[in-house]
């Protein structure tokens, strides 16, 4: 198999575990869905249900399924805008504020029994690598450069010789 396949089989099978996982120990109270629902009100509380529609892969018709089963649940509450009642303001309860908090928690540990596989350097270079791949990483400033690259291993020859030596 070339790199890419290697890479879509092993984060297809890791992803799914997590998934699963997730699931199980949300369960009851909380899906993953809502969790990352509840994930950005903490940021950005209040929100109108289309506030959520750039930051979710769904339909306006699966937020406000998903919104409703929220509300049910006790996790969120939805109030008309004061000023102008066709707006509707979603807001996390304290039930959901104490399940974001237990939902970040759970999650850490799941990804954490993953990281716990490979030593703490590898664990730093995975996280890297992933992030530069993903575009999450942030460039370090021209002035860092010289010290990240002294500090991590930052050249690239020395990160592929990092992962071919773990891998084996």
């Amino acid at each position: 198999m070339d790199n890419a396949a290697d890479f879509v089989k092993s984060w297809t099978k890791l992803t799914k575990e997590w998934n699963a996982q997730m699931e199980a120990e949300l369960a009851p109270q909380l899906t993953a869905g809502q969790l990352e629902v509840l994930e950005l009100m903490k940021v950005h509380e209040p929100m109108k249900p289309s506030d959520l529609l750039p930051h979710l892969e769904t339909t306006p018709a699966a937020i406000t399924t998903l919104l409703d089963r929220m509300e049910r649940a006790g996790l969120v509450e939805r109030n008309r805008d004061e000023g102008d009642r066709r707006i509707v303001w979603v807001t996390m309860t304290a039930l959901g504020r104490s399940e974001v908090e237990r939902g970040i928690t759970v999650r850490s540990a799941i990804v954490n029994r993953s990281l716990d596989l490979v030593s703490s350097h590898n664990r730093q270079l995975l996280v890297y690598l992933i992030s530069k791949v993903a575009g999450t990483r942030e460039p370090i400033a021209a002035k860092d450069r010289t010290t990240a690259a002294s500090d991590t291993g930052n050249d690239a020859n020395d990160q592929n010789q990092n992962v071919e030596s773990s891998a084996m």
